[in-house]
């Protein structure tokens, strides 16, 4: 096989760099620049840590586990072929399915958040407008080449990256006295501020899973490796590298972060109680920065979050579109969209894709956006149940591997402390899962609008995964039958 080629006519175009920062583009956006806030205000800053330690332990062992089956077999749409594979094609369909859906319903979240951040500078201009015009932007860098949107995102996320440095080091300057901002005498910048009130560990065991929910959708992208792996210039060396530095950059980003905002902003902030899309001076990294003195801090961080929100779609529309495309491959989407350009990019699947992101957009500018709220429920907990579907698939790879005489020292990747590691990440994944909204079941009448809406992504999940088993009669695969051999490199 052409190393410049994938198993499905996909350009080899993205180098290490390129899959590090598609990760980090793809999880590190509005879930840290705005949400974090919300979290520490509601959880406390021990327990917002907290949060993100455990989920970080869950992300690192899907990581690892994603990493050694997209080192070995580094496939485009990495998840349908992994589940069609090792386990069940009626999984793999589901699991497709489920992942397309989930992003191309978030390319069309991200464009209302766009809509909403550019009424900072153009509040006369209708919100219509704007996402027409960052959709077209993101359509263009996917449309181009591989190459192009690798290069846009590399770019995208090194802003953020730069971003998120300087709110360390600024932070760290003040906590330590070496920069003196504007902050009441009573709370300088430390332990006093980490432990001011019910602090730091706040409303218990509920509140920490509500935060654990909320940092789980912050960590979603990281999976993104798995998507690009059919695309990587060679995989069993680049893929291997960018798990290796992702995630600890990522942890690393995202603890320190929660950490400097903790000894700086007290967890009861009136500023970090008004958390919200609307109000970009209620960031966390917006307070931290005026305190230090920066007057500009709020023009600034929009800029910022602005670009978080344009790698985040642009992230997006490359997973739904590899998804489709590969789905169209393998027979388990319409034919037609497989179709690729002359320099190798899905098009077809491409625009299909930007066209219900569109219509899914378009539902939320409804005075009943009850559908979009619907559609943003369901993708949400389609992340999560990607996970799991990682953990289920390396479970099965792995046995499937040694049943079939494989070595492990022959592995180009291999993920440690298995089967603890998937096993571990399984339950953390469905405990958030299963407790989203848990407090619709403890009050004295069960909150059943609450509780379908929650949870709505479930029986969508199921009812793609049974369907397919009953109308195309499929059956687990044996370890025997496991296809470890195409798509290899």
């Amino acid at each position: 096989m052409n190393n410049q080629h994938s198993e499905t006519g996909l350009r080899r175009e993205l180098k290490a760099r390129h899959l590090s920062m598609i990760a980090i583009g793809g999880s590190i956006g509005t879930g840290l620049f705005l949400a974090s806030g919300a979290t520490v205000a509601t959880a406390g800053p021990g327990t917002a840590l907290l949060a993100y330690g455990v989920i970080g332990i869950m992300v690192y062992f899907l990581m690892t586990s994603l990493g050694e089956m997209a080192a070995y077999l580094p496939i485009s749409g990495a998840f349908q072929v992994y589940g069609t594979r090792f386990v069940d094609p009626a999984f793999g369909f589901a699991l497709g399915w489920n992942y397309w859906f989930s992003w191309a319903v978030t390319v069309a979240v991200e464009l209302a958040a766009a809509s909403i951040v550019m009424g900072y500078w153009f509040p006369g201009v209708p919100g219509v407008v704007w996402s027409g015009i960052f959709l077209a932007i993101v359509f263009l860098f996917n449309y181009i080449s591989v190459k192009g949107f690798g290069e846009s995102e590399y770019w995208f996320s090194l802003l953020k990256v730069i971003t998120i440095i300087a709110f360390i080091v600024t932070g760290t300057l003040m906590i330590f006295g070496i920069m003196h901002g504007d902050h009441p005498a009573a709370l300088e910048p430390g332990l006093r501020v980490f432990e001011t009130g019910d602090a730091p560990f706040v409303g218990g065991l509920p509140a920490f899973i509500a935060a654990a929910m909320v940092v789980g959708f912050s960590f979603m992208g990281t999976e993104l490796i798995g998507v690009a792996a059919g695309e990587s210039a060679d995989p069993a060396t680049t893929i291997p590298r960018a798990v290796k530095q992702v995630f600890w950059r990522i942890l690393m980003f995202y603890v320190l972060a929660i950490l400097v905002i903790g000894l700086i902003l007290p967890y009861n902030d009136p500023s970090l109680l008004k958390n919200g899309m609307e109000d970009i001076g209620a960031s966390p990294f917006t307070l931290v920065f005026k305190r230090a003195g920066f007057a500009m801090a709020a023009g600034l961080m929009n800029t910022v979050i602005l670009t978080a929100i344009l790698s985040a779609g642009n992230s997006g529309l490359y997973a739904s579109t590899r998804m489709l495309h590969n789905m169209a491959v393998s027979g388990m989407a319409p034919r037609w969209l497989g179709k690729l350009s002359a320099n190798g990019v899905p098009r077809r699947a491409l625009v299909a894709t930007s066209l219900i992101a569109s219509l899914c957009f378009l539902t939320s500018l409804s005075n009943n956006n009850s559908v979009y709220l619907w559609l943003l429920n369901a993708s949400g907990m389609s992340g999560f149940i990607v996970w799991l579907g990682i953990a289920v698939c390396h479970y099965r790879f792995r046995r499937a591997y040694l049943h079939q005489g494989g070595q492990l020292h022959e592995l180009p990747y291999r993920a440690r402390w298995f089967p603890l590691g998937p096993l571990l990440a399984f339950g953390i994944c469905m405990v958030v899962m299963l407790g989203q909204n848990y407090a619709a079941f403890t009050s004295s009448h069960i909150d059943w609008k609450g509780v379908v809406a929650t949870y709505f992504g479930i029986p969508l999940f199921l009812a793609f995964w049974l369907g397919y088993k009953w109308f195309h009669r499929t059956r687990v695969v044996s370890l025997a039958e496991v296809d470890l051999a195409e798509g290899r490199v």
